[in-house]
Order: structure tokens, then sequence, then C-alpha cells
């Protein structure tokens, strides 16, 4: 039984420690909802819900991933800094006639954006047609 109890207190602190990368992947991420087909980088993602994480904050890597699992693609970005912090998170997109790619992501209150590099699709689209820009709002993790 002394022996349990010694195997219990180490285990316990293993698990909270193993929790909490995994709540800071979740603090990190941006939902949005696109109501029309897009790119992101090479992958054509329908319409639908979104969700955007960095699963490993020591790369320059972004997991854009439907809400219902089926769709996911990894996008490489460059941060890009701004003099104000950005008032809300949202999302911007390049359209080209009717062709979207997702171009960058802001997070409310960070000074930077995540600029998505543009894929050799999107720069070989770029070469027939001038982009126009938009954006959509998104959510920070823990915003209704």
């Amino acid at each position: 039984m002394n022996a349990l109890k010694k195997l219990i207190a180490p285990l316990g602190l293993l698990s909270i420690l193993c929790a909490i990368p995994s709540m800071a992947q979740i603090a990190n991420s941006v939902k949005f909802d696109a109501p029309s087909a897009f790119y992101a980088g090479n992958a054509k993602m329908p319409a639908g819900s979104y969700t955007v994480t960095q699963p490993d904050a020591d790369t320059n890597l972004l997991l854009i991933e439907s809400a219902s699992g089926s769709h996911s693609v990894f996008v490489e970005y460059e941060v890009v800094s701004s003099n104000t912090p950005h008032a809300k998170s949202d999302v911007t997109f390049n359209r080209y006639g009717n062709v979207e790619f997702l171009s960058a992501i802001w997070v409310d209150g960070r000074k930077s954006e995540m600029q998505i590099l543009p894929s050799k699709l999107e720069q070989n689209t770029a070469k027939a047609a001038a982009a126009e820009k938009h954006s959509l709002s998104a959510r920070s993790a823990g915003q209704p």
C-alpha cells in the first residue's frame, strides 16, 4: 500500500505536466467560418468551419482543420510585425477571379500577423489576375 502511494504522486504530477502543452495549443487556436471553398497551401478546402492551430511552437507551421476533421492541411507562414495590436481576430484571403487562397491570420491583441506563404498554385494564379483581399471575422480560443 505504501508503494502505491509513492507511485500515485509522481503519476499525478506527470499527468498535469502532460496537460500543460495541450492547454497552450488550445489557447493559440483561431476558429473561422468559410462561406465558400478556398485553398490553404495546395489543398482545396470546402466551405465550412475551421480551426487553425500551431502544433509546434518551434516551427512556422499551422494546421488548418475542418470542424468535422475530414479536411486538414499544414501550411507555412512568416511573421509580419505591426506597430499597433490588432483589434480583433480575423483571417484574410486573396481572391483571384472566383478562386480564393488563405493569405493571413491575425489574433486579437497581437502586433503581428501570420502571413501564409503562397503556394506554387497561388503564384501561377497571381500571374493571370490581380489579388483582391478580403477578411472574415475569426474567434480566438476561449471566446464565444
